[in-house]
């Protein structure tokens, strides 16, 4: 499994079903290049039960702007298209996992 690359116009339809993990991210953002590949790892790992996107704040602001994304990385966790979980800033790949482990049980 690979990491979906998502943007404003398919967003919604990219993260409506099933558990989704979003990171939101830009090319000029330290902590952004140290999240990608723990994510990357993750979609391998978790891949047959959420799937896993990423979207360029700078080429998609209207989704960042939509859910208030101030900081990056930040990754966003929905369930059947509603956000149920949000992680601002760095997270290791097993924290992240913690955090989708919940709702995909």
């Amino acid at each position: 499994m690979s990491v979906n690359v998502t943007t404003d116009k398919t967003f919604e339809q990219d993260t409506a079903n099933g558990v989704t993990l979003t990171d939101f991210w830009a090319t000029w953002c330290g902590p952004c290049k140290m999240q990608s590949p723990a994510v990357e790892q993750l979609s391998e790992e978790l891949g047959d039960k959420v799937t896993f996107n990423k979207m360029d704040v700078d080429e998609n602001p209207e989704t960042a702007s939509q859910f208030g994304i101030m900081s990056i990385p930040t990754l966003m966790i929905k369930k059947d298209g509603e956000v149920v979980d949000t992680l601002v800033g760095f997270h290791p790949k097993e924290q992240l996992k913690q955090a989708l482990e919940p709702y995909i049980n």
